[in-house]
């Protein structure tokens, strides 16, 4: 549900500076089909009878990581994605160092605090690693509608959805705009 609210927030900002919706539609990246890849991998490990599997996790580490090279392999060609890769990278670092699992505060794991682990999140105990990465922001006041733990990692994803897509809406020619590069001719 961040991620929408992000987009919304992303096409509000983008016509406050007056963007032009339309722009969104010349939004070109490579290869999208890895992102649909990874969140198809998200949601299975999260929704089906896999997430009861141990060493899934280990796959959903590898599609994060196809993630984090995906959006970076996309920053000349999309501004602002550079946002999503190191927001995506936050969240890659601390899966990393804790067995492949994103830590969940406790206070927030809901059924998870009965099992302990569950797919690719754990609880977030005193020997977690890097435990400030980990899920433990719950957003005040929209609890009712975003009822999920998310990490500083997911804020930053968030904020990057938003610049892309404020900066697509105000750009000319959406995300083609790629740096000046000079060009000559061998001699």
């Amino acid at each position: 549900m961040l991620w929408i609210a992000a987009l919304v927030l992303g096409i509000g900002a983008g016509y406050l500076a007056g963007g032009r919706i339309d722009n969104l539609s010349r939004l070109r990246f490579k290869w999208p089909w890895i992102v649909v890849g990874a969140l198809v991998v998200r949601a299975a490990i999260l929704l089906t009878p896999l997430r009861h599997v141990d060493g899934v996790q280990f796959l959903y580490l590898a599609a994060l990581t196809a993630l984090v090279a995906w959006t970076l392999w996309q920053v000349e060609i999309v501004r602002g994605i550079w946002l999503i890769a190191v927001g995506s990278a936050l969240n890659l670092v601390v899966i990393a160092t804790n067995g492949a699992r994103m830590p969940v505060a406790p206070e927030l794991a809901g059924s998870l605090v009965h099992s302990g682990q569950v797919g690719q999140y754990t609880l977030l105990t005193a020997e977690t690693n890097l435990n400030w990465l980990a899920d433990w922001i719950a957003l005040p006041g929209v609890g009712r509608w975003l009822p999920e733990a998310y990490s500083p990692g997911d804020v930053v994803v968030a904020l990057g959805i938003g610049v892309v897509i404020a900066l697509a809406m105000r750009s000319q020619i959406g995300s083609m705009e790629t740096r000046p590069r000079i060009v000559s001719d061998p001699p």
